[in-house]
């Protein structure tokens, strides 16, 4: 069984609160599912990213370290350590982040030590199977739907269903909740497959997978450690 990433594996300094600055426009590059282009450019992204200006105080420091994680290596296509699935690395790197954020690995959600991508448990790499492994230990996620934006906080997993079929599609780690001076609240996330800094869940579900369904998992500041 995989041994838990030292504490301080992210690097970067920035994190998002709610009502901080607006994100860029999603870049532009081929995901899950092949689809048209986006407004905005990875390189925006990859610009944004790095600027830093965002204030961490708010945060847990597990949820500050999985921020940064996440904010400096949602572009990496190669590890050392976790392997990299060129075509499908939505949930490996997502589970990276909840890793380092301090979840322990148990018998169904751990990670190959010697970085063999194709070696990793499905609980690991696969967005439906994280699923159905999270429905199962509710003490470490909730699952919320998206009519219940007002709950989910940075740090938490977005997961779509492009075709609500009821699999999962895709995953994402939350970066931004803001509430809008109308009332409604915008979400952004990052993450691999293609590589995202800070895309709008809403731009997701109506431009770049029309009909698309977005769901999230709350996981708490202080997940249970599983020996």
């Amino acid at each position: 069984m995989a041994a838990v990433l030292a504490a301080g594996t992210g690097v970067g300094v920035a994190a998002v609160v709610a009502g901080i600055a607006p994100a860029p426009a999603p870049a532009t590059s081929a995901g899950d599912v092949a689809a048209g282009g986006a407004s905005g450019t990875a390189e925006s992204q990859a610009d944004e990213a790095s600027a830093g200006g965002r204030d961490t105080a708010g945060m847990s420091m597990g949820v500050a370290e999985q921020f940064e994680y996440v904010r400096e290596h949602w572009d990496a296509t190669d590890s050392d350590q976790f392997g990299f699935l060129p075509e499908n690395d939505c949930m490996n790197f997502a589970s990276q982040s909840l890793l380092v954020r301090g979840w322990a690995p148990d018998d169904d959600w751990w990670y190959d030590e010697s970085g063999d991508e194709w070696s990793h448990p499905t609980a690991w790499v696969s967005s439906t199977s994280f699923m159905e492994y999270a429905e199962q230990h509710p003490e470490r996620a909730t699952a919320l739907t998206d009519d219940q934006r007002d709950q989910v906080k940075v740090g938490d997993l977005v997961q779509f269903d492009w075709d609500d079929s009821g699999d999962r599609d895709h995953t994402g780690v939350v970066t931004s909740v803001r509430t809008e001076l109308d009332g409604s609240i915008t979400i952004e996330y990052a993450g691999h497959t293609d590589a995202t800094w800070d895309r709008s869940v809403d731009w997701a579900i109506t431009t770049y997978h029309p009909g698309g369904v977005a769901y999230y998992w709350s996981i708490p500041d202080t997940p249970p450690l599983v020996e």
